[in-house]
């Protein structure tokens, strides 16, 4: 399986080359769908993430990605979807609950984009909503270091924050949801909450 191949060569770059290190990976849970939350820093921050867990995650990533050529078919090789950025993509969200309800891991980086000064950016509802629709629970997992070519990259995993599966969808939960999430991610970089893996 190419994605199988591609984690284990990647691995061993992140070590060699990175001092890669994972907190907390033991709180990914061996099975079940799951909406993967993460702060967003680099283009390498997919790769890093991926690398810690056993289990395949399916990232969905800017649309503007798939049309370069060699990196789109790269991209969806690796288990990656398209979600449009200038509005509502029903297609994106349909390919995610569909992932989710198949009981595999759907990665998203709610701030939308990265941070070019590693604060954490105001997040968008759309990984909260998925959570809620499939009644599936989100779990933040924060990294560090992906920028550049040198230094140490860690990955912090924290626990899954639950989701009960909700028929109406109300914006104030959602919001909630977000913050919550997000501050679970700021713990995480702060130190807190983890537990070498």
């Amino acid at each position: 399986m190419f994605y199988g191949f591609a984690r284990f060569v990647c691995r061993i770059v992140l070590v060699l080359l990175r001092r890669w290190e994972v907190y907390g990976a033991e709180n990914l849970p061996a099975s079940g769908g799951l909406v993967l939350v993460s702060n967003h820093i680099s283009y390498w921050d997919p790769v890093v993430i991926g690398c810690a867990f056993n289990r395949q995650v399916y990232f969905m990533a800017k649309s503007e990605l798939f049309e370069i050529p060699l990196l789109g078919p790269l991209l969806r090789a690796l288990g990656a979807f398209p979600v449009r950025r200038d509005r509502t993509d029903s297609n994106a969200i349909r390919t995610a609950l569909k992932i989710i309800k198949e009981g595999n891991i759907v990665g998203v980086f709610p701030e939308g984009t990265r941070s070019h000064t590693g604060e954490l950016l105001r997040p968008h509802m759309g990984a909260a909503m998925l959570a809620s629709k499939a009644g599936v629970a989100m779990l933040p997992v924060a990294v560090s270091g992906t920028r550049g070519v040198f230094g140490k990259v860690k990955v912090f995993v924290g626990k899954p924050v639950k989701s009960g599966e909700k028929t109406r969808v109300v914006k104030a939960d959602l919001e909630k949801a977000s913050g919550q999430v997000m501050n679970q991610i700021s713990s995480l970089l702060a130190g807190k909450n983890t537990g070498k893996s």
